[in-house]
């Protein structure tokens, strides 16, 4: 970590982060796009119908791919000299492979590397691939990290009854787990979505209509060639139809999925922030840390309000990218480029929050004494049940006369057991009235806990897949060290 990091992905958070740089630094980009210029200049060995790049020896194959394998700083370092000069990131790329194969058998297909292709035929690939790659090696699998953290919380919790708040006030029990579960079937609705995305790409040349292909090699099936390369050596999805650029449509889509997700955990995060703020769960003292440079007591759910920010930041960037990406001046403006390069900042946000609810979890517990404490001084929920039971019965106007009864007004046991019994009500449901108290009054919400609880048991913590490995092409090494060691934000006064 350096103080002097612009970012505080970089700086203060990027021990939680290491993982991502395999994915979305600059390194990782230069890298991805080594991939696809090197998998192409494979391809067209392979293809007899392009006939002047001659098929390559199983050796020299492996020289090829092992640029990418044995890719680190120094090589990233050499391709960023050569774009000092060409001022050109793309074209630097290139030339870094033509250096790479002059001299050696390889001499002689020096000028057909990037042969037919455009800037934005790498970008487009490469940038697919690192989203891909990220968001089902590192993002996917910490929002699964979540689900389960809150999947075994809801677990233990389903039991414990707590009052309900509607519009800020006392309303009908339900029970702690049951809340949470309804934050995990709601993720893994969003989670299945995010998973299911489809990763496009194009490569049909400068404005999408294989011109110079065509001119080159009149019979070569220049569709059929793209779509093999793109689906079935870099395992996206092939896009036919496109101008300069790839449209960016499905980026549009998988941003948005993120957004629900995100915005999920914001709702999370309030709504726990708001229990521990009523007492319902207590934090966990750790005992250095402090909670307030002033207060000693201090305690504070920095990490839900850590959460709860970082969620803004990458909801605002991934808002931002659905929007402008989807729209570029007639066949290409250069906007889509510079904005390109943030999304690694904006799933960079939304996993530091993921991680922060998580820490926030593991740090809570339910004060079992303060969630019974405020059921029993609210009897009047039981007036909902005993109006149903006097509709049942056959009452006119039970809800007005329960509302005369209890609205505003502060109702103890005896005075609602007092009322039940002055009621004109079957004997059995009377006693099952007399009977009730608030801790009781919870419906099925234990069942309802435990049922999601027990669909999570069978999903585990979710198994990254997708071409290229933990660190994408050739593995990259920092695909070890997930999080690191969590800073704690300031807690504030």
């Amino acid at each position: 970590m350096s103080l002097r990091s612009l970012s505080p992905l970089d700086g203060r958070y990027g021990d939680r982060l290491k993982g991502l740089s395999s994915y979305f630094s600059e390194w990782a980009l230069i890298k991805y796009r080594l991939h696809v210029e090197i998998e192409w200049l494979i391809t067209m060995g392979e293809r007899p119908e392009i006939g002047h790049v001659r098929p390559f020896t199983e050796e020299e194959t492996v020289f090829l791919r092992s640029l990418v394998l044995e890719f680190g700083d120094a090589q990233a370092g050499r391709i960023k000299e050569i774009e000092k000069e060409t001022r050109h990131d793309v074209k630097a790329v290139e030339y870094y492979v033509r250096e790479a194969v002059a001299g050696t058998s390889l001499d002689d297909v020096t000028e057909s590397v990037h042969f037919c292709c455009t800037s934005e035929d790498i970008n487009n690939l490469a940038y697919a691939l690192m989203l891909r790659d990220g968001v089902q090696q590192e993002w996917l699998p910490g929002s699964q990290d979540l689900i389960s953290a809150a999947t075994a919380l809801a677990g233990e919790t389903a039991d414990i009854p707590m009052l309900s708040h509607t519009h800020g006030q006392s309303a009908t029990p339900t029970t702690v787990g049951k809340e949470l579960a309804v934050f995990v079937a709601r993720w893994r609705r969003q989670l299945d979505q995010v998973s299911r995305s489809e990763y496009l790409g194009k490569f049909n040349g400068a404005v999408g209509n294989y011109n110079a292909h065509l001119v080159v090699y009149p019979d070569v099936p220049w569709e059929a060639v793209a779509r093999h390369f793109v689906e079935d050596r870099l395992g996206l999805t092939f896009n036919p139809i496109t101008i300069q650029i790839e449209p960016h449509d499905y980026l549009a889509e998988l941003f948005h999925r993120l957004i629900r997700f995100n915005t999920v955990l914001l709702d999370f995060d309030r709504d726990m922030w708001s229990y521990i703020s009523l007492g319902y769960f207590r934090q966990k003292v750790v005992g250095a840390e402090v909670g307030s440079s002033v207060m000693p007591h201090k305690v504070n759910p920095i990490d839900f309000e850590n959460s709860e920010a970082n969620v803004g930041v990458s909801n605002a960037l991934l808002e931002h990218l659905a929007g402008k990406l989807q729209v570029s001046r007639q066949q290409r403006d250069l906007s889509d480029s510079s904005a390109l390069r943030n999304v690694g900042v904006a799933v960079g946000h939304s996993l530091l929050a993921i991680h922060s609810a998580i820490q926030g979890m593991a740090r809570v517990e339910v004060d079992l004494e303060a969630v019974r404490g405020d059921l029993d001084g609210a009897w009047e929920v039981l007036s909902e049940a005993v109006q149903m039971v006097m509709r049942k019965a056959g009452h006119e106007n039970p809800y007005e006369r329960m509302k005369a009864l209890t609205r505003g007004q502060a109702v103890t046991q005896e005075i609602m057991e007092d009322l039940i019994r002055d009621l004109d009500l079957p004997d059995e449901d009377k006693l099952r009235l007399l009977a009730l108290t608030p801790a009781d009054y919870v419906g099925l919400a234990p069942e309802l806990a435990r049922h999601i609880a027990r669909e999570g048991e069978d999903i585990g913590p979710g198994e990254p897949g997708g071409p290229g490995g933990p660190g994408g092409p050739g593995d990259p090494e920092g695909a070890e060290g997930k999080q690191g060691s969590p800073d704690a934000d300031e807690e504030g006064a």
